[in-house]
């Protein structure tokens, strides 16, 4: 982002009953991981909702953790904190991309995810991303958004694809129930 550039900021959503969000965060950079860790605790408690931090070996294992949490925890949404820095190999691709498209693939699938694993090309880029611009909170926000536009399409419907169809629904539509 250029020092002198203006994006806009949609307004913090708010909300019946605060969500419960879990911080998925890989402390690998622990200073930089803790500004992140600290912009998303802080956007959600202004959201009026709570959240629990869990600390993983890398941004490899991010979704894995929130896929777990998902299926045994009980949260409304996550948020996937992390930081990679480019190094001398191809391990920074293989890094970014596949935790990223990974969590991309568990948003597919309903869960409301912010992403805000930085990948970076140096350190300086990484301060700055984790404090003055605060991207922790930017992926608090984001999925507080995913959080609450959940809930005014009806809430979470128990995944994706098929959905079987009860009793009530196939006596409805004329069907016979077996």
């Amino acid at each position: 982002m250029a020092a002198n550039e203006q994006h806009y900021t949609l307004d913090r959503p708010s909300f019946d009953e605060g969500p419960k969000i879990l911080i998925v965060v890989a402390p690998y950079y622990k200073d930089i991981a803790d500004d992140l860790v600290a912009g998303a605790r802080a956007e959600v408690e202004a959201a009026g909702g709570t959240s629990e931090v869990v600390e993983v070996p890398g941004a490899l294992e991010v979704p894995t953790a929130i896929g777990i949490a998902e299926r045994l925890g009980d949260f409304d949404g996550y948020v996937a904190l992390g930081c990679v820095i480019r190094g001398e190999t191809t391990h920074y691709e293989t890094v970014c991309n596949d935790s990223s498209r990974a969590i991309q693939l568990l948003g597919l699938q309903g869960l409301c995810i912010g992403n805000g694993i930085l990948t970076v090309e140096t350190r300086a880029q990484a301060e700055v991303r984790a404090g003055v611009q605060n991207k922790g909170g930017g992926a608090a926000a984001a999925a507080l958004h995913l959080i609450a536009l959940t809930r005014r399409f009806g809430g979470a419907r128990g995944g994706v694809g098929f959905k079987p169809l009860g009793e009530d629904t196939i006596l409805a539509t004329g069907g016979t129930t077996v």
